[in-house]
């Protein structure tokens, strides 16, 4: 070959070089700058940790429930017809004893952690899941629903996956993203772990707790996620939680019932959820001591379970008698009706637990109830009852929790039946447009819009709301004196704990560009200045930190 050509050849080559270099440098460096390596390898360990302590989790549950009914399984229901009256009526009042201490003394801020607080970590800096904490919040629920508490065991293992990785992530001094990613990871593995759906579990980390889908977080949340099923699937086995038979729709004109189905879960979504926020408001206005609260709790739960034993616990043997088409329509209505006044009574009385499992079940007695009612006015056109069970589960747990698509993949991979996706979707569709068009945001969000935490607005009303004139704020002795300033006057003025968005409100108000900040306990004390620029410095960093994060 002449010289030429391979001079030629050679300096196209390295031509080609530099430009692949010049076109990977870049990101490289910051693949390496956000320390990206570093959190993959974290995910590996955060998702075998989550995993095992999701058995622990589950482990600890069956201990306490063998305490009174004598055994390990889930068949709840089956074994409380074994028992004596009042055993089944005491069983949770004295696990709401041991919870109501445990409440008072080792809780700081006196209830039960989970999937909202979890949000609450990811959305604001400041808020820290203590590991000491966290422990104690899952012992409180082990003891919770192992005495019979009608609530579900998914969101305190949620919220012990998120604490585990945020114990984990705090060891080393990663980005604020990075923390959230791995934040995220945890709850994906606790995910994966409980429901064996590895799927569901990366959606629910992204659509509940991240809020956003981002490639720079979808590696550790699988990486998380599949690690945490390996483990679970040896040690369960590789089972879906619910054995159901195939069901098959039976024709498209069943479309409008598929709808109609919607409509009705949205009811009795929307109901469930004013249980829910109806008995925690009377709770919190009724002076009872706080060791008294789970006790007084535990027996009316006891009470509607001498009559209802299918709402002890997290219920899954009924939830799959519905899809097995095995309880009657009576049955069915009149379940709907226990289970929520049972599960509004555990979390208001302050039991842990969580909601999922309960949704799903209302779910299943919904469309089982449904389905019976279609086959018996159209015999010939409806399919099972147990097709209608499985596309509620999924129509009322996607409504209350506001994660639809999450949703739909966890009633797939919980039941491993897909060939009713069209009647889900739609299902799901109306049920979660209609408890949105009448609550306007999920229990989550409800309830950290209790604690005066508004997310749904967006990242500037999240920001807004979420830093403090103190965050931004200049003190005094950086060139500026209270002399300046009349408070005594009319002169406008603003405290360290007022919000940027009604910081910024009062600049615009009175068009000035420095306003005092005063001690709230002192008006005429002047504690430092706040300036405009700042605020709108502050705030646009925080708006561009958080577009990236969820761009990237």
């Amino acid at each position: 070959m002449p010289r030429a050509i391979v001079d030629r050849v050679a300096a196209q080559f390295r031509i080609a070089v530099r430009r692949v270099r010049n076109w990977a440098a870049p990101n490289l460096r910051v693949f390496v700058a956000t320390r990206q390596p570093q959190v993959w390898a974290l995910a590996i360990l955060i998702g075998l940790g989550v995993a095992v302590a999701a058995i622990g989790f589950r482990l600890g549950i069956a201990a306490v429930q063998w305490t009174w009914l004598g055994t390990f399984d889930e068949f709840v229901a089956t074994a409380a017809a074994k028992v004596p009256w009042y055993i089944i009526l005491l069983a949770p009042a004295v696990g709401g004893l041991i919870v109501g201490v445990m409440l008072e003394t080792l809780m700081p801020n006196k209830r039960p952690e989970g999937v909202a607080d979890v949000i609450e970590a990811r959305a604001i800096r400041t808020r820290r899941l203590g590991l000491k904490t966290g422990l104690t919040s899952a012992v409180i629920s082990m003891v919770s629903i192992g005495a019979g508490a009608s609530s579900g065991r998914e969101g305190p293992v949620v919220h012990l996956g998120a604490v585990l990785a945020t114990a984990v992530a705090r060891l080393f001094s990663l980005p604020a993203a990075a923390n959230r990613t791995l934040l995220a990871a945890g709850v994906a593995a606790a995910v994966s772990a409980s429901f064996n759906a590895p799927i569901a579990g990366v959606l629910f980390a992204h659509e509940v707790i991240l809020g956003h889908y981002a490639l720079s977080a979808l590696v550790p949340i699988i990486i998380a996620s599949v690690l945490a099923t390996v483990v679970s699937r040896l040690y369960f086995g590789d089972y879906p939680a619910f054995f159901v038979p195939e069901y098959q729709i039976t024709s498209y004109w069943e479309v409008p019932a598929f709808a109609l189905l919607g409509i009705t879960c949205a009811v009795v979504a929307i109901a469930f959820q004013f249980a829910l926020i109806g008995t925690d408001w009377f709770a919190r206005n009724i002076r009872v001591r706080l060791l008294l609260r789970p006790v007084i709790g535990g027996l009316m739960v006891g009470a509607i379970a001498l009559v209802f034993p299918q709402v002890l616990g997290v219920g899954y043997e009924t939830t799959d008698g519905a899809l097995r088409q095995r309880l009657d329509l009576d049955l069915l209505l009149m379940l709907i009706v226990a289970k929520t006044a049972a599960t509004a009574i555990t979390l208001a009385s302050r039991f842990g637990g969580g909601i999922f499992s309960p949704s799903l079940y209302l779910g299943a007695m919904t469309g089982g109830a449904f389905g019976i009612i279609a086959a018996s006015a159209f015999p010939d056109l409806s399919s099972s009852a147990g097709l209608y069970a499985i596309l509620g589960m999924g129509a009322v747990a996607a409504a209350v929790l506001g994660a639809p698509v999450s949703t739909i993949v966890i009633v797939f991979e919980l039941t491993g039946g897909y060939a009713m996706t069209l009647a889900l979707l739609l299902t799901v569709s109306i049920s979660v447009g209609l408890t949105q068009a009448v609550h306007g945001r999920s229990y989550f969000h409800w309830q950290l819009e209790s604690r005066g935490l508004f997310l749904q607005g967006g990242a500037h009303q999240r920001i807004g709301r979420q830093l403090k004139v103190m965050d931004v704020m200049r003190h005094l002795g950086e060139g500026e004196t209270q002399a300046a300033f009349d408070t005594e006057g009319d002169e406008p003025c603003l405290t360290p704990e007022d919000t940027l968005e009604s910081a910024l409100r009062l600049f615009d108000d009175t068009g000035k560009s420095t306003i005092a900040v005063v001690d709230e306990n002192d008006m005429a004390k002047i504690v430092g200045f706040a300036h405009q620029v700042d605020i709108l410095r502050r705030f646009t960093e925080e708006l561009i930190e958080a577009d990236v994060e969820e761009h990237r």
